[in-house]
């Protein structure tokens, strides 16, 4: 099960060879994604016919991108709100800066407090984000990407806007599901990764 339901149910494709064609790299990730979203203990979707309703962008590497890195390590802790009304513990670990479609970005990535108590989450990072897409194309209540911290190498990180999911959220209210703060709100259209849940709910 997701853990807080921020967990990465994505992390397990990021092992896919590196020398695997981009496209077919992206694809075998979401297979895995869209797998692990079904079986899922106390997950959104019912049945495998509801997978039909999962959609992708087409696999654009334009959106795979690297941004430089500054950590903060003497950022505060704070709770961050989720749509269910709850919150959750987070602290910001990085201010990401790049270049995307010619515009400079920054986003933030962070920390769940929660999350990392476990020792197979210890590493785990956490990009919340919105963009002019969201409401549109996409789910309006963002979109998540997950790291490692390990994936951090020489201050860079690349950023593989294509792996970018949705929460649980997107598919049936009541989940806790982390509301990107308003810094990371991208005023680009980040046409890449999953799209609207095609099924009512």
């Amino acid at each position: 099960m997701r853990f807080l339901f921020a967990l990465p149910i994505c992390l397990l494709s990021i092992v896919a060879m590196a020398q695997t064609p981009f496209a077919d790299q992206l694809a075998t990730h979401r297979e895995t994604y869209k797998k692990d979203l079904l079986k899922s203990a106390g997950g959104p979707l019912a049945s495998e016919e509801d997978l039909a309703y999962v959609q992708f962008y087409e696999p654009d590497s334009t959106y795979r991108i690297t941004a430089t890195v500054q950590l903060t390590p003497k950022a505060e802790p704070f709770e961050m709100p989720t749509y269910n009304g709850k919150t959750r513990p987070h602290v910001s670990y990085a201010i990401l800066s790049f270049v995307l479609n010619g515009k400079k970005q920054q986003l933030t990535l962070y920390r769940n407090l929660n999350v990392i108590r476990m020792p197979e989450f210890r590493d785990y990072l956490f990009l919340p984000f919105k963009d002019a897409t969201s409401g549109k194309e996409t789910y309006g209540g963002g979109r998540y990407i997950d790291f490692r911290t390990k994936d951090i190498k020489e201050g860079q990180l690349i950023i593989d806007f294509n792996k970018a999911y949705n929460p649980y959220c997107a598919y049936q209210e009541g989940y806790p599901c982390p509301i990107p703060p308003k810094n990371n709100t991208s005023p680009v259209a980040i046409r890449a990764g999953e799209k609207t849940y095609g099924k009512e709910h």
